[in-house]
């Protein structure tokens, strides 16, 4: 089954980083945005990965809809995080505007990271 709703389809449901400490996100089917297909494999080479430094732990938790949504890796250090649950999902609740306030507060947080570029 695809996806069908916009807000599923093309708005983060959480960021990854990878082996290189670059970050990406992700929607609800953990495809890169704009991706609906629930059934088409998209290798990890096809997301869009930016060096944003290192990023704390406390900002990272910041976006985390609860402390269980950090996901650690083998080094005990946060590499998945989901910006929300199917509680906490503003498009499952459209008259919500708490949801839809916390949801958006952690994509203005998201939207001023500056990328590393590389001289």
């Amino acid at each position: 089954m695809a996806l069908s709703n916009f807000f599923k389809i093309n708005l983060p449901y959480g960021i990854k980083r990878n082996e290189n400490g670059q970050w990406t996100a992700f929607n609800r089917e953990y495809k890169p945005l704009g991706e609906y297909d629930s059934f088409k494999n998209v290798p990890d080479s096809d997301f869009m990965y930016t060096d944003y430094g290192k990023l704390s732990d406390k900002f990272l938790m910041d976006l985390a809809d609860d402390p269980s949504s950090a996901q650690m890796d083998d080094n005990n250090e946060i590499h998945k995080v989901f910006l929300y649950n199917d509680a906490t999902n503003p498009s499952n609740n459209p008259n919500d505007s708490k949801l839809w306030d916390n949801y958006f507060e952690k994509l203005k947080k998201l939207a001023i990271l500056n990328s590393k570029l590389e001289n």
